[in-house]
């Protein structure tokens, strides 16, 4: 089968479509033919070895798994003999083991059926941002009625929580460049604020719940931003920081937030296929659908990790929403998919 492999840290130049053998899965995983992969903030990390506190999860000199990928949507091939959620022919999302590659092993506990009004490259984007999302708006305990901002709303894990801190009942404001205004106003925002005209931490508004992807202001600011009892989720990865990356900034806040009713909700996504249930039902009910900034075939994958992680290196996402890999035979890798109420567009 064909891979994208990488034997060495470092920019997407070090990334090579090759031939592999098709991986073996264990009792209780299943094997999937991948029909389209996402493409994560997270796959540019690994790709890059940052933080380099993280390398001995990754690896210490070179990738210890070296198929990059995560986010899977596909048809099981095979199945685990303790396998009983899934048989071959199954059309599922989740997360994966190298899913960029024709086929990719899963745990069981970590995908689902596929929501039945998505293509295979709509489902393959929802995964990781849509449980980072969902994930962070319960650290929060957002309810209806409250006040929520999100920083980076256009971004993979912005458009997300826009909708579903909608579904929740929240009155939702987004932060976001002029030109994705519109876009986050489609999404169900209440409110959009555009960064490049207004700082929204010093509009003297308080917020029950804010979820910051961006990291371009200072806790101190977001806490200012908040109601006595208010919530923050700091969500930037900062790999400009090879160390630590948002490590010494959650360090920080820890001190931060240590008086006070406020509270900062820090936490690492897990891939529960309970909550990719959640997110399945939200989408078939039509209360979120996923957000397609631009899909590359397999052999254009290092051109696809690259547009993801350059704004990712920099403290912040610069892409409108999120990136696809697909198995599709597609025209131009620069091709837009903006998918809102159900119907994807092209442009």
């Amino acid at each position: 089968m064909k891979a994208i492999v990488q034997d060495h840290y470092g920019s997407s130049e070090r990334l090579a479509l090759r031939e592999v053998r098709k991986p073996e899965i264990g009792a209780s995983e299943v094997l999937i033919q991948v029909r389209a992969a996402g493409v994560n903030p997270a796959d540019w990390a690994i790709m890059s070895g940052l933080p380099y506190i993280a390398r001995p999860i990754y690896g210490m000199r070179k990738p210890k798994v070296s198929v990059r990928g995560t986010d899977v949507a596909g048809v099981v091939e095979t199945v685990g003999s303790g396998v009983t959620r899934f048989k071959p022919g199954d059309e599922v999302f989740g997360s994966g083991h190298g899913s960029f590659a024709d086929y990719a092993a899963g745990s069981e506990d970590e995908l689902a059926l596929k929501p039945t009004n998505l293509t295979f490259e709509q489902a393959a984007a929802v995964p990781m941002a849509s449980l980072v999302a969902l994930q962070a708006l319960r650290k929060g305990n957002v309810r209806a009625g409250q006040k929520v901002l999100i920083n980076g709303a256009s971004g993979g894990i912005g458009t997300f929580a826009v909708q579903i801190a909608k579904s929740l009942g929240a009155h939702v404001t987004g932060v976001s460049s002029t030109r994705n205004m519109d876009l986050v106003r489609s999404l169900g925002a209440d409110e959009v604020i555009d960064y490049t005209q207004h700082d929204f931490t010093q509009n003297g508004v308080l917020y029950d719940f804010i979820l910051d992807n961006v990291s371009n202001h200072s806790l101190a600011q977001l806490r200012h931003s908040l109601t006595p009892a208010g919530t923050l989720v700091p969500n930037g990865g900062r790999f400009d920081h090879r160390w630590l990356a948002s490590g010494g900034r959650i360090i920080y806040g820890m001190l931060l937030f240590r008086f006070g009713n406020q509270k900062l909700g820090n936490f690492l996504v897990s891939m529960k296929q309970d909550d990719l249930l959640v997110v399945k039902e939200l989408i078939e009910t039509g209360k979120v659908m996923p957000v397609i900034d631009r899909t590359y075939r397999l052999d254009e994958t290092s051109q696809a990790i690259a547009h993801v992680g350059g704004g990712h290196a920099r403290g912040g996402g610069r892409t409108r929403g999120k990136v696809a890999i697909t198995f599709a035979q597609r025209p131009s890798p620069a091709t837009v998919h903006v998918a809102i109420g159900g119907s994807p567009a092209s442009a």
